[in-house]
């Protein structure tokens, strides 16, 4: 976990006000105290991951039976989110990881429909880009196809090693 700046926790709780606020107007979730997420601890993930872009993280010794809302430690978002273009982006994560703190620990077919509740749906289309966005700014090394110009950002060169998932040419290396 990254310590958040003075800003990033100014975010991160209107961020929360405004997720919160819309859970509270839709119907999925009126049976539950939504307002026990304001006392969850928000921070920010470390700069240079890629792959993740939200995580809530449990209080240690605690059985898998027994994760509960009070057992949360903190909630964290990838603080790239928290930059004006991810907005929309930013508030599905919350809301994705809200669904977590709220006892819906499995990535199964409830959680996806809660999870697709929310009512700004295409948000949980952008996760993709998101993703992209964060490999190409990290990326020291693209492994371009000559053949077909598709070009995957990675930290390593390829070496040759690797062939284009469209046309299997051999990838080129190129640093960035």
């Amino acid at each position: 976990m990254a310590k958040p700046s003075k800003q990033q926790l100014e975010q991160l709780d209107k961020l929360r006000v405004i997720v919160v606020e819309i859970m509270k107007d839709m119907e999925i979730w009126q049976n539950f105290d939504l307002d026990l997420l304001y006392k969850i601890p928000l921070a920010v993930l470390k700069r240079n991951a890629t792959q993740r872009h939200g995580a809530t993280k449990w209080q240690r010794g605690i059985s898998r039976g027994q994760l509960g809302l009070e057992f949360v430690e903190v909630i964290e978002l990838h603080p790239e989110l928290l930059s004006g273009d991810w907005n929309a982006y930013a508030a599905f994560v919350l809301h994705h990881e809200f669904i977590h703190a709220l006892g819906f620990h499995n990535h199964d077919a409830e959680f996806r429909h809660l999870e697709y509740s929310w009512p700004g749906i295409e948000a949980g289309i952008i996760g993709p880009e998101f993703t992209e966005y964060l490999r190409r700014k990290s990326a020291k090394w693209l492994w371009k196809c000559l053949t077909c110009s598709k070009s995957f950002p990675r930290k390593k060169p390829s070496k040759g090693k690797y062939k284009c998932r469209n046309c299997s040419t051999i990838l080129t290396d190129i640093q960035t």
